[in-house]
C-alpha cells in the first residue's frame, strides 16, 4: 500500500519504526498529539494511522480509548512491535565520557539497570526521538540519549550500547486506523478480532447480563476495559475485543444479547489477528 501514514511522536520514535516495518511503501508523517494524528486520517491528509494502545510493561494508553469512537475511524489491523532502546551520543563520544542520559520518563525507567551501572544522571524528555534530536541539535560530549535505532540513523548519532532495556520481551501493540466507512473485510481464512464499544443500560446487573452471551456462546473475550466519558462517573463506557467476526453465528448471538442490555453499541473494526499472538 502507498500513501501517507500518521503517527504520534517525532521522526525516529518507536511509532515511526512501527510504521516503517509494517508499511514500508508508505510515507510516515509525525504529529505532536494523538488527536492530530487521528484528525490527519479523518481529513484524508493521511490514508492510515498507526497508534499505540498498550505496552506489555507500561500498560494501556488511556487517551486512545477515548479518541477511537469520537473520530469515527475504523480499525483495520494490529501490529506488535518489540521495543528496544539504544544508548546513543554524538559522533566520537566515548561511553566513559557520558555523565547525563536523557529520554522519555518511561524509557528511563525501562533502562534502569544500565543507568544505575553507568552511575549517570538522568533527564526527562517529552519523546525518545526528541531526546536524540536535541542531542544532534546541541552536541555535548558529556550527554547521551536513549532512543530507537532509527533515531540514531536520522539524527547522525553513534550507538554506544545496543538493546539496553531491562526486559527484552517489552512489546507495544499498535492499531492501524482508516477513515473508510466500510473497509475491505479480512479473508475468512484468517483468524480475526472484532473491537467494539458499548454502554450498558442503567438497570441492576446489566453488565453481567450483557456479557453473559459471550460465555454461553463460547466466544473468547480478549479484552474488556472501562472508561468514563464527559467527565461523569455515571456514564461508563466499555471497550472490548473478542475472537471472531460479527458474521460468526456464535458472535452474532452474543452481540444480540449485548445490545439488548446496552444503550449504545458500536463495532470499531474487524481485522486479522497479528501472528505475534500465536507466538506469544
Amino acid at each position: 500500500m502507498t500513501g501517507r501514514i500518521a503517527f504520534q511522536g517525532e521522526l525516529g520514535a518507536n511509532s515511526h519504526e512501527a510504521c516503517t516495518n509494517a508499511f514500508p511503501a508508505m510515507q510516515p508523517v509525525p504529529h505532536a498529539s494523538f488527536e492530530e494524528a487521528f484528525e490527519a486520517v479523518k481529513s484524508g491528509d493521511c490514508q492510515l494511522g498507526m497508534i499505540p494502545v498498550e505496552n506489555s510493561i507500561a500498560g494501556r494508553v488511556d487517551q486512545v480509548h477515548h479518541l477511537l469512537p469520537s473520530f469515527g475511524l475504523k480499525i483495520i489491523g494490529e501490529r506488535f512491535k518489540p521495543i528496544h532502546f539504544q544508548l546513543m551520543a554524538n559522533p566520537g563520544v566515548k561511553l566513559e565520557d557520558v555523565k547525563t542520559v536523557s529520554s522519555m520518563t518511561i524509557a528511563l525507567g525501562q533502562c534502569r539497570k544500565l543507568l544505575r551501572r553507568l552511575k549517570v544522571a538522568t533527564e526527562s524528555a517529552g519523546d525518545t526521538a526528541g531526546a536524540a534530536r536535541q542531542l544532534a541539535d546541541k552536541p555535548d560530549p558529556t550527554r547521551a540519549a536513549l532512543a530507537p535505532a532509527l533515531a540514531a540513523q536520522i539524527y547522525g548519532l553513534d550507538i554506544l550500547l545496543r538493546d539496553v532495556e531491562d526486559e527484552h520481551n517489552n512489546t507495544t501493540r499498535f492499531l492501524v486506523m482508516s477513515a473508510e466507512d466500510q473497509p475491505e473485510s479480512p479473508p475468512f481464512t484468517a483468524p480475526c478480532i472484532t473491537s467494539f464499544v458499548f454502554r450498558v443500560r442503567n438497570i441492576p446487573a446489566a453488565l453481567y447480563k450483557a456479557l453473559g452471551g459471550f460465555a454461553t456462546n463460547g466466544v473468547n473475550m480478549i479484552k474488556l476495559e472501562s472508561y468514563t466519558e464527559g467527565g461523569v462517573f455515571s456514564a461508563t463506557f466499555f471497550y472490548a475485543e473478542v475472537d471472531g467476526r460479527p458474521e460468526d453465528l456464535a458472535l452474532a448471538r452474543a452481540f444480540e444479547e449485548l445490545t439488548f442490555f446496552s444503550e449504545k453499541f458500536e463495532i470499531l473494526g474487524v481485522y486479522p489477528a497479528d501472528p505475534f499472538r500465536s507466538r506469544g
